[in-house]
């Protein structure tokens, strides 16, 4: 039995939520070790980490979705071709799964909103 579709901004701000947590735990581990983080650091990664925590963040509390989320999606694209490409043309033997997976649910958020659960959402009703 298929979910209504009276369920899908919620759905959407749940999934912007435990995106948002996520993603920002790759900056958390980035920049505090929380947990270790197990490549050496430089200028990429810590640009990489900023935009983890700032952008996490903000999806998680539903601030400037759009932007964000579509400053992500091209982060990702970039990961994806700059660390995973090279590696082979295939996510599954590249380790790209995940850098293509947020690409894409990042750009979705990006057109679609933050959902109803979000502060641009309360900010539009009043």
């Amino acid at each position: 039995m298929p979910l209504p579709a009276s369920l899908a901004p919620r759905l959407l701000a749940a999934m912007r939520i435990v995106f948002g947590l996520v993603f920002l735990s790759h900056g958390v581990s980035k920049l505090f070790g929380l947990p270790p983080f197990p490549m050496p650091m430089n200028g990429m990664l810590y640009a990489a980490a900023g935009l983890e925590l700032v952008g996490g963040a903000l999806l998680v509390v539903g601030l400037f979705v759009r932007p964000a989320a579509f400053v992500l999606s091209g982060m990702m694209a970039v990961a994806y071709f700059m660390a995973h490409a090279p590696q082979g043309p295939f996510p599954i033997t590249n380790g790209g799964e995940a850098a293509a997976l947020y690409c894409f649910a990042f750009l979705y958020m990006a057109a679609a909103g933050g959902g109803t659960w979000s502060i641009d959402a309360a900010r539009h009703r009043a």
